[in-house]
């Protein structure tokens, strides 16, 4: 199917081509007829899967090329961030019609929207606080609203919009289409859409499982310790011009920072817990070129879209395999050629084996300075790696703590027994402790070697 299938107005076609689509997503795909036959519509599907542009383009189609200047489309997103990258993909894909966009939201100095929206609109993307601010002062109205979009709605429910969101719907026409995006459906969102929607088509968007083919992917295996020397010289590779790294806390991704930042490279990090000041700050940096690395968490970075991101760096992998590929898809968009690298202690073994059966293949291995070999013990990683592991580290531990040439204490009560009921397993699992030693002994000159690069960095 090609996007000339759905019969769009040819300003919205140029359009398309010009932003470089070719063939629409399966969401895009499902959605846009319905929203064309005026129909409301509940979907799941997460971000990444292209549903701005299945509610954008419909809009359009819809809104036509009248300048009427009064607010008959309204988005809702619960971030900042998204917001400005949802009216951002309006102005692409409206570039050649006379319809109006305005974007509203908090954490910043009303001035500069209230002049917008004094030159009116036709389509308004908003956040819910500000949007209500604006409306109680009695400085615009959605009166008119007959297309109402609730865009990442189990987020709002998250950050407690809900209640927000009921109250602005209240506010629009009566008579509207209305469709509501989330990337879950908890009990609340379906509530929530018995609320406010009638008869609604529900469509389902399967998580994505396989990265695009243009992001080119390798996996670090080292022990945690080596972690930042190895990210910080990735980072200072020839080609990487502009990167992402992923972390999975909040505190995790500000220490990694400071840490990049002595190390004479200069990151910001994005969390939730930043003002949106110090988000869109940081973002504007980033997109600007005046950083080129960028420190952050699953959730802060949904809804950022950076073109011509040529890494991704997944410091810790993630807890649920979908997001890795969530991760490494905002690198090789619009057939650019990205490139996306993992670093993994034995700690996250079962996170790896998660991902890497997700997608029915294993992570090809970067050698580095610092890294060691992973041996996985059958094809695509399982359980059986993830004990192996958990035995070796175990007995390494148990070979600190007991004086050379002594015998554990419960393997000398079991005697012979314990030999016989260790069996292959018990064989296996030590010679992957032995492997490990060995491989951790010959590496241990890299180590110290990526000590030393990072130390003079830093002096």
């Amino acid at each position: 199917m090609q996007f000339q299938d759905f019969a769009l107005r040819k300003e919205i076609q140029d359009a398309v081509v010009k932003a470089g689509y070719r063939e629409p997503s399966p969401i895009q795909e499902q959605a846009i007829p319905v929203l064309l036959s005026g129909r409301d519509m509940i979907a799941c599907a997460q971000t990444g899967t292209g549903k701005t542009a299945a509610f954008a383009l419909p809009i359009l189609q819809l809104l036509g090329n009248a300048r009427e200047r009064r607010i008959r489309a309204l988005i809702l997103t619960p971030t900042r961030e998204l917001a400005i990258q949802i009216f951002e993909n309006f102005k692409l894909y409206g570039r050649y019609l006379r319809l109006r966009t305005v974007c509203v939201f908090g954490g910043v100095k009303p001035g500069p929207q209230l002049s917008e929206l004094s030159q009116g609109c036709d389509i308004l993307v908003a956040t819910p606080g500000r949007l209500l601010d604006y409306v109680g002062e009695g400085l615009l109205s959605l009166r008119d609203v007959e297309l109402l979009v609730l865009d990442e709605a189990d987020r709002m429910l998250d950050m407690g919009f809900i209640g927000s969101v009921r109250k602005i719907a209240g506010m629009a026409r009566q008579e509207r289409q209305t469709l509501l995006f989330s990337a879950t459906m908890p009990r609340e969102i379906e509530q929530l859409a018995q609320e406010l929607l009638r008869d609604p088509v529900s469509i389902r968007i399967a998580p994505v499982t396989e990265p695009v083919d243009t992001v080119k992917q390798s996996l670090c295996y080292t022990v945690k310790a080596e972690k930042k020397h190895i990210l910080a010289v990735l980072l200072s590779r020839e080609g990487v011009k502009k990167s992402i790294v992923f972390t999975r806390t909040k505190h995790g991704a500000d220490r990694l920072a400071r840490d990049l930042e002595k190390a004479g490279i200069h990151a910001l990090s994005i969390h939730g817990d930043k003002t949106q000041g110090q988000r869109q700050n940081a973002l504007e940096r980033f997109k600007s070129g005046n950083i080129r690395v960028l420190i952050a968490t699953d959730l802060a970075s949904r809804g950022i879209d950076v073109p011509k991101l040529s890494h991704v760096f997944n410091y810790e992998l993630p807890e649920d395999p979908e997001s890795y590929i969530h991760r490494i898809g905002r690198s090789g968009r619009a057939g650019a050629v990205g490139e996306a690298v993992s670093l993994c202690c034995e700690e996250e073994l079962e996170r790896l084996y998660d991902i890497e059966r997700m997608m029915k293949r294993e992570l090809p291995l970067l050698e580095i300075a610092g890294s060691i070999p992973l041996v996985r013990l059958s094809k695509g990683g399982n359980a059986a790696g993830k004990k192996a592991g958990m035995a070796a580290k175990a007995e390494r531990q148990q070979g600190k703590s007991t004086p050379a040439g002594a015998v554990p204490a419960e393997r000398g009560r079991r005697g012979s027994a314990g030999k016989k009921s260790g069996g292959k397993a018990g064989r296996r699992a030590s010679e992957k402790a032995q492997r490990l030693r060995s491989a951790e002994a010959s590496h241990s000159i890299s180590h110290r070697s990526v000590r030393g690069t990072m130390a003079r960095r830093s002096g």
